[in-house]
């Protein structure tokens, strides 16, 4: 590890290739770690420690010890900080030196080199000059480098870095029995190292030399791992646009169909995945090894056969062992452009150059070989295996409600929201019949001209639309041809790849298409506590924030692929992002869909985009998008996409959401109803097995009915019964009455809304003094992790509305066993995790018990004068441990605390004002205007430093006098080198307001 006075001699590592790829697992996801350094940089070091005791001799390492010293530099002990790393590698040293004294190769193996500044040799000369941008803590910076020595043995580099840092780089190189011993030392010196920014810097540079022995084995012992690239602008020919090296680009495509497998010679899902990846490595046009030299490789989990670590198998099939492994969650259509946005994003942020994303099913042949009442014989990995990273959402797919009724598959679920849409339009059953026939007679055609179609067949309106000797119904409205075809052999693959990369390895650019922006969330998770049925709040929202990011609107797309699971599926994507879904001349599908394109389980959305990518190379001045979706149009991803350079980087976004209430969710109906959706499930045979019926009461909640009696059946589908009131006249349903609205919701227990950078939560059950049930802390968390996920939200206010800022927990509901805790941020919905964003409360009236606890979760108080605070739960018989005692404890004299803890009276804002622990006293009525100027200051500043500042705050009190410094230091360094602060003093010097980056 670091050291200040290195010793004379080194003794090398070697490291054998089968050793080599279990280390860079290791070092994929220190990788993932590194990212996120310029904010949690101690984090970040604590990462690069495991990884170099974990790589270099003498710190745990597994390798051998090879029988070789190698001498320190001379010079090196003159400076401030020294680090170094060595290596036996099995290549002569010519073949070391033809690499490392070569600046035109520099990229493939100095980890820490970005880019050359001016002109330089293309080789190595004692007293040459060169200027060189380089990371140091992941932050770009600039050296001026004078060639000290460059020979035989090896480079000695001295250079001047900014704000006074020196810097000294050595290679040496000396021949051993079996090849060669490399080293190489780094050194830092200058006031920055000695100071804040040294003991970060030199850790950074540490692990920098390690990461490039490894890269240098590789290249020239044929070990082989990522490719590296130069970090420099590239000029797209067609445009003339100079683009950013780390601008994310697909540059291959490949899907694989087989549509009358042979069971018993069928190939398995991951071996599919690696005939899609190598037919897109093959329709790049790139010449030499491609899919080997992959850094992220991404599956989307198969649903016809299990691996526990498809990434690491297809990882292994193409030689990408080197590669960090990622799968999407195991159930879920979202997965693919969930995928494709996650590996876009890792490249745009610098951690990745070249990406693998597939997926495949083979439940044809499963389908088959069942029938024959045989088993796959596929590989079966270790239950204990997994990827390095698992993407996306994992929840349970329905509540009891709606499996008690039956609800439990999406057949069901999609036909009752088909309903509901029929409801909400004023059709007749008729019409919209004839038109969700259309709209898949018009995807049918679509397949027919698609050489990857499962079955491109072209058909009618009517032979969708209406059941048939070959076509029966399955859960009215749907019949079999309306539903997705889970039955299919198929597999997709994409090459994501940075620009630098696309270009390094000769991809012709007209094969290239540009991400312009991602998009995710999330709508209400549980189908029957939807406010509307008919509408999708997240695809509203990720669909907005894509197109203000990529700069169009809807009128402005091209190709369009809708996730076309079931008819409803598309008029929600439609509906949400402007789109019409009964226009001919407006296609919502590039491959046919899933019913004649084919459903592979969770990877349609990954041929989607196979089939948009040719769309958009022939015509590369259309933007195109796709979306996919998950479970019951519940989780939510899509991409924006053209053959255009994108106005803006790449950034998958994840918007805060403006959810309505959710609705309760019942089984027993006491009282009038007005009916929302019905479906009816049919068995193979044609008949109808029952009924399932959605419908809201006046109070709004929704009531599901499963009935089954014939009579109940046909009172429900005979004439018009959507949107009129139903009621049980003793066991027999009934239906009256003529056509109504849906009474609404309840009203929401908790408010959101956006106002530019800052997110507003509003407690709002003002009847209960904002007291908090089970109901309420649910709401309260998911509004808070809504905020902590979109990077657009720099600061939360947090207030209650009426005369009460919160009473705490609602007694009531905790003594019928609704205890206000949730599984993730704890009692209240947020005591035990508060945000990590930047968070003001605006306190009105009285902030008792849970309601203080909660205030004390902000940053900052702003009280108004009638605002008063305590821990009543001592007249009670209870504690204030949701955070009450243990936070006034620690910000209050111990007095104060124990006044509040023993007496549990009430303390003005004013006398908690004056002992610090709210922030300003307003008058009554201001404190939510005051708290959002705040706020909006707090989101004004720069967006790095606010966050490392309130986490340096949140941390110091558990430091020793030791070590406060330097944790500071490390915490701080990454800030003071990054773009912001640069930006930051040229704002203040050119009189402007400064543009932050958050980089």
């Amino acid at each position: 590890m670091m050291q200040q006075n290195s010793p004379t001699r080194r003794k090398v590592a070697s490291m054998s290739k089968k050793s080599r790829p279990e280390k860079s697992r290791v070092k994929g996801l220190v990788d993932t770690g590194r990212t996120l350094a310029p904010v949690l940089a101690r984090t970040a070091m604590t990462t690069l420690e495991d990884l170099a005791s974990r790589v270099v001799p003498g710190n745990g390492s597994t390798a051998t010890a090879a029988d070789v010293t190698v001498p320190a530099p001379e010079g090196i002990s003159g400076y401030a900080r020294q680090v170094e790393a060595a290596r036996a590698i099995s290549a002569p040293p010519t073949a070391i030196l033809d690499v490392v004294l070569d600046t035109t190769r520099t990229h493939e193996w100095l980890t820490f080199h970005l880019s050359w500044r001016g002109e330089r040799a293309e080789q190595l000369t004692t007293g040459g000059e060169f200027v060189q941008q380089m990371t140091l803590m992941d932050i770009p910076v600039q050296v001026r480098w004078i060639v000290e020595k460059a020979d035989e043995t090896g480079f000695e580099l001295r250079g001047a870095g900014p704000m006074g840092i020196t810097v000294g780089l050595w290679c040496t190189v000396v021949p051993t029995a079996d090849g060669s011993a490399v080293r190489l030392d780094g050194a830092l010196d200058g006031p920055p190292v000695r100071g804040p920014v040294g003991i970060s810097a030199v850790r950074s540079v540490e692990a920098a030399l390690t990461e490039s022995l490894d890269a240098l084995t590789g290249l020239v012992d044929g070990g082989g791992g990522p490719g590296r690239y130069a970090d420099e602008s590239v000029r797209h020919e067609r445009t003339g646009e100079m683009l950013d090296p780390s601008t994310p680009v697909l540059i291959g495509v490949g899907q694989i169909v087989r549509r009358d497998p042979d069971p018993d010679t069928a190939t398995e899902p991951a071996v599919m995945s690696v005939e899609a990846l190598q037919a897109a490595a093959a329709d790049t046009g790139a010449q030499g090894p491609l899919l080997s030299r992959a850094d992220l490789v991404y599956a989307v989990p198969s649903a016809s056969w299990t691996y526990p670590d498809q990434a690491g198998f297809v990882a292994e099939a193409v030689g990408a062992e080197f590669a960090e492994t990622v799968q999407t969650s195991p159930y879920g259509g979202d997965g693919a452009q969930l995928a494709v946005n996650d590996a876009a994003q890792r490249i745009a942020d610098r951690a990745a150059h070249l990406a693998l994303v597939s997926g495949a099913e083979a439940g044809a042949t499963v389908a088959a070989l069942q029938s024959r009442g045989r088993e796959p014989r596929w590989t079966t990995q270790d239950p204990d295996r997994g990827p390095d990273r698992v993407i996306g959402v994992d929840r349970p797919a329905n509540n009891e409600a709606e499996t008690s009724v039956g609800l439990g598959a999406p057949i069901y679920v999609y036909s009752l929201i088909e309903s509901a849409l029929q409801a909400d339009s004023g059709e007749t059953a008729e019409a919209h019949q004839q038109h969700i026939g259309d709209l898949w007679s018009r995807h049918s055609g679509i397949a027919a001209q698609n050489p990857f179609a499962w079955d491109p067949t072209a058909r009618t309106a009517e032979d969708i639309a209406y059941a048939s000797a070959t076509n029966r119904t399955v859960s009215a409205p749907y019949t079999k041809l309306l539903c997705a075809n889970l039955q299919v052999d198929l597999a997709a693959g994409v090459i994501v790849a940075s620009v630098a990369a696309a270009q390094a390895l000769g991809v012709p650019q007209d094969k290239w298409v540009f991400l312009h922006a991602g998009a995710s969330g999330t709508d209400e998770w549980f189908v029957s506590e939807r406010a509307d049925l008919t509408r999708s709040p997240a695809i509203a929202a990720a669909g907005a924030a894509a197109f203000e990011h990529a700069g169009i609107t809807a009128d402005d797309l091209g190709p369009v692929d809708l996730y076309s699971c079931f008819p409803s599926a598309v008029q929600l994507g439609a509906r949400a992002l402007g789109l019409p879904w009964q226009d001919p001349s407006r296609p919502l599908s590039v491959t046919g869909g899933l019913t004649s394109a084919g459903g592979p389980g969770n990877n349609y959305g990954l041929h989607a985009v196979s089939t948009l990518v040719p769309l958009l190379r022939e015509d590369p001045d259309q933007v195109g998008l796709s979306t996919s979706l998950g479970w019951y149009a519940t989780k939510h991803s899509l991409g924006i996409y053209s053959g255009t350079p994108p106005s803006r980087p790449f950034a998958h976004l994840k918007p805060a959401i403006e959810r309505p209430a959710p609705r309760p969710a019942r089984t027993e109906l006491d009282g009038p109803a007005v009916i929302e959706a019905v479906t009816v499930p049919h068995g193979r045979d044609g008949g109808a097995e029952g009924v399932v019926v959605s419908a809201i009461t006046p109070d709004g909640a929704r009531v599901l009915l499963r009935r089954e009696s014939a009579d109940d059946i046909a009172a429900l589908t005979s004439g018009t019964p959507l949107r009129r009131t139903l009621r049980l006249d003793g066991h027999r349903v009934v239906v009256e009455g003529e056509r109504q609205e849906l009474p609404d919701p309840p009203t929401a227990p908790v408010l959101t809304r956006r106002d530019g950078s800052v997110w507003v939560i509003t407690l709002n059950r003002p009847h209960a003094k904002n007291a908090i049930d089970h109901a309420t802390a649910v709401q309260l968390e998911r509004a808070v992790d809504d905020a902590e996920d979109d990077s657009g939200v720099r600061a939360i206010v947090l207030t209650g509305s009426g005369d009460t800022f919160c009473a705490g927990m609602d007694l009531a509901g905790a003594h019928r066993g609704q205890v206000p805790v949730t599984d993730r941020r704890g009692p209240l919905g947020l005591t035990a995790e508060p945000p990590t964003t930047p968070t003001v409360a605006a306190v009105e009236g009285p902030a008792l018990a849970g309601g203080f606890e909660l205030a004390m979760c902000a940053d900052l108080i702003i009280a108004a004068e009638n605002a008063s605070f305590s821990l009543p739960e001592v007249k009670r018989g209870l504690l204030a441990a949701a955070g009450g005692l243990w936070r006034s404890a620690t910000r209050l004299p111990r007095p104060v605390a124990l006044e509040l803890a023993l007496l549990g009276d009430a303390l003005p804002a004013t006398r908690l004002a004056e002992l610090g622990m709210v922030n300003t006293v307003v008058p009554e009525g201001r404190a939510l205007e005051t708290a959002m100027e705040t706020a909006r200051r707090i989101a004004a500043n720069a967006p790095l430093s606010v966050r490392v500042g309130k986490q340096i705050v949140d941390e110091a009190p558990t430091w020793s006098p030791e070590e406060a410094f330097g944790r500071q230091s490390e915490m701080a360094s990454p800030v003071v080198l990054s773009d912001d602060a640069r930006e930051g003093v040229a704002a203040f010097a050119e009189k402007r307001e400064p543009r932050w980056t958050g980089r």
